[in-house]
Order: C-alpha cells, then structure tokens, then sequence
C-alpha cells in the first residue's frame, strides 16, 4: 500500500480500487494461504513464536450511557506475545458492529417465522429478546468480540498486544446515529485508560481480573511497562468502523486518556451514518486510516469508502481504500459466519440462482466468484497486518 498511490487514488471510480485489492490479493504471501490462526510462520526477525489469549470482564453493568441509563459492559480478549520481553509493545484496540447480542434459538426462529408471515409485532417481540442486555437468565451473550480471535493471534505473532472489546451493551442500547459512534469511541477510551494504568503502574481495574481464554481459570499477567500506549492502533468493523473513525477524529483526540496516542485506524466494512450534517465530527487529518470494504457486502455500501474519503479529504497522513472482491460483510467477524453455528450467524451477500458460487451487494450487478470463510479471513487479515505493521511497527515492506 503505497501511501503516494492510496492518496490520490481517494477519488479513483471503485472500480481501480477493486482491481488494485484483487492484485494485492494475488500477491499475499504464500504463509497467509495456510488457516488463519496459523497464517504467519514467525521468526526471530520477525516476531515471538508463542502467543497466550486472556480475557477480562467487569461486569455487564460496569458503567452506564450518559443520557439513557443502559448498562454496558467491560470486557474484552486480549492476545499477545507469550513472552512478553522488556521493550513496550504497540497496543492494537479492535470494536466490532452491530449484532445480536444474545444466544437465543428460539426467539431467532420466531423472529424467522414472524419475517416470512409479516407479522411485524412477533417480529420485533423476538428482536427484543435477541437484543437485550443483560441477557436473560439461561441466555448466554454472544461473544461477538471472539469473532476477531484470528486476527489477534496472527497479530500477537507479529509482536502486537491486541485487546478486542465487547459493545453488546451498545447494541442493545436506544443509541443511533453519529451518538452511537459517540458512545462506541467512550468506550475504546474507557478500555484505553485501563490499559494505560496498568501498563505505567501496574495497577487500576485490570488487576487480578484476567482469565485464561480456554480454561477461564485466573491468570496473573505483568502488563506493566510491556506495553506501549504512545503506539495504538484501533480496528473496527461495521459500526465499529464508525467507532473508530469518530474516536481518532481531530475533534475528540482531546478525550483520548493521558498518555495514550492512537497512531493508526483501520475502518472494517464501516458503517457510517451517511446522512450526518457534520462531517467535521469525522475528519482525521494527522493519523493515517485504512478503510476495506467487500463488494458483496450486504449491510454497508459503497459510500463508506467516499465518506472515509471525504473525511481525511485534508489529510497529510496516510490514507488506503481497498475494495475485496467476492467478499461480504459477516465473513470477517467468525462469530457472524454461518460455520461457527451461532445464533444469527448469516451469509448477506446476494446471490442469483442462474450464478452459482458468485455474490454481489444487493441491487447490485457486479458479480464475483464469493470468497469462502477462510478465504476472506486470510485476505483481511493480510491487509490489517499490513496496515498496522508499516504504522505502529515501521515495517517499510508494507
């Protein structure tokens, strides 16, 4: 991704976009073409062998939206290098979108069933269920923010701490629009101000509080002076995109927590609210940012690469826009796809019956061969270790 090239190609059709993301594509190295979890043979140049998952979680209650009183959670899944060693490493925060939050079978057969008979009030009495926070008793949560497991290892790998966050409180929440990237942004800088503290003194909420990611039984981690929070990198898909991009903005760098500064933004598939008046509450023009987008992608359209464009329109930094053909919205996210057999887990690409194994975004004409689970991963996951390895790790290669 060359930045003299990304920067003028801001306001190339989509169409040079997409052709660049397919050759780049071609090109990925063959280390990535193996699973995921595996992606990258690391070694002693390049980044640590072992990496350990941990997770943390402070309650489904842990704070409260200003304005509405919804409960939100603190809790995230944290990957990174087994050894850890004695120089601060960058700090990779991801958010993920919109999406059930919780496990309910049978209210998302109901919601089904209420879809195909229009009956719209058993249709939203079922959404109600899968949408609520806390979840009912015997309901567990959906761990939407497991759904970038892969990415954190193969980042882990490469030498990064990656903490991915948990926003099934906002998602349940009244809160839309440009107020719910407000909230989503408070909420990268509350986890931010965590990690900040026990990083300089080893001490704050995060102490005692991690858990093995396999077993959940206690796991003593010294974080202190391990990581790095003049290096962070924020990744965030769907309506985190938007979360991102609203919280590295010029206007709202004031609220990023002492000490802490966000070198880079990687907008995933981006939701943003399009319609927005204010497009100064969005604008970055000192912090590089990458926005990807799938040409099947069945919930965000194309308009997320121009607003990105248009909101780092002065920018000096870094900007990269990349279009993935055959790849769809939920694919990135292993929690959202159909093989992890979760609730609501779906493919949203559209399909025609007379192309079968191609995909377009819907009312859309553009077909391409549709990109597997595994596949789209890889190629995602090739671009944001990339894009954070040339800001945050100064790899040239990239």
């Amino acid at each position: 991704m060359n930045h003299a090239d990304t920067t003028t190609a801001a306001h190339r059709p989509l169409r040079a976009c997409a052709l660049a993301a397919s050759t780049a594509a071609l090109l990925v190295p063959q280390a990535l073409m193996g699973s995921p979890a595996a992606a990258v043979t690391p070694d002693a140049a390049r980044g640590p062998r072992g990496v350990t998952a941990v997770t943390y979680d402070l309650g489904d209650r842990a704070y409260r939206l200003p304005g509405t009183g919804e409960p939100v959670e603190i809790a995230g899944t944290v990957h990174y290098p087994t050894d850890l060693g004695k120089t601060p490493r960058p700090l990779v925060v991801q958010l993920h979108g919109w999406h059930e939050t919780c496990a309910d079978r049978a209210a998302a057969e109901a919601r089904s069933a209420a879809e195909l008979a229009q009956d719209w009030e058993a249709f939203a009495a079922a959404s109600t269920k899968l949408f609520s926070w806390p979840c009912a008793p015997g309901t567990r949560p959906i761990a939407n923010d497991r759904g970038y497991d892969y990415l954190g290892e193969q980042l882990a790998r490469r030498g990064f701490v990656v903490v991915s966050i948990r926003a099934n409180g906002i998602n349940a929440s009244s809160v839309w629009g440009d107020e719910n990237a407000s909230v989503r942004a408070d909420l990268i800088n509350r986890h931010l101000a965590l990690w900040q503290q026990l990083g300089a003194s080893g001490r704050g909420g995060l102490v005692g509080a991690f858990r093995d990611a396999a077993t959940g039984k206690p796991r003593r981690v010294d974080f202190r002076h391990r990581v790095d929070l003049n290096k962070v990198g924020t990744m965030g898909h769907s309506r985190g995109g938007a979360g991102v991009t609203w919280q590295a903005a010029d206007r709202h760098k004031d609220q990023w927590p002492t000490g802490v500064k966000v070198r880079a933004v990687l907008a995933l598939a981006p939701a943003y609210n399009v319609m927005t008046e204010d497009m100064t509450a969005y604008e970055i023009t000192k912090t590089p940012l990458a926005v990807l987008r799938g040409t099947c992608d069945g919930q965000v359209g194309r308009e997320a690469l121009s607003f990105a464009a248009d909101a780092t329109a002065r920018s000096t930094a870094g900007f990269h826009q990349l279009a993935i053909p055959g790849a769809n919205h939920n694919y990135f996210n292993t929690e959202w796809s159909p093989e992890s057999g979760e609730v609501a887990a779906r493919d949203d690409a559209a399909h025609d019956a007379d192309r079968p194994g191609q995909c377009t975004e819907p009312g859309g004409s553009a077909y391409a061969p549709q990109l597997t689970e595994a596949e789209q991963r890889r190629v995602g996951a090739a671009y944001v270790e990339a894009f954070f390895g040339r800001y945050l790790g100064d790899d040239q290669r990239f």
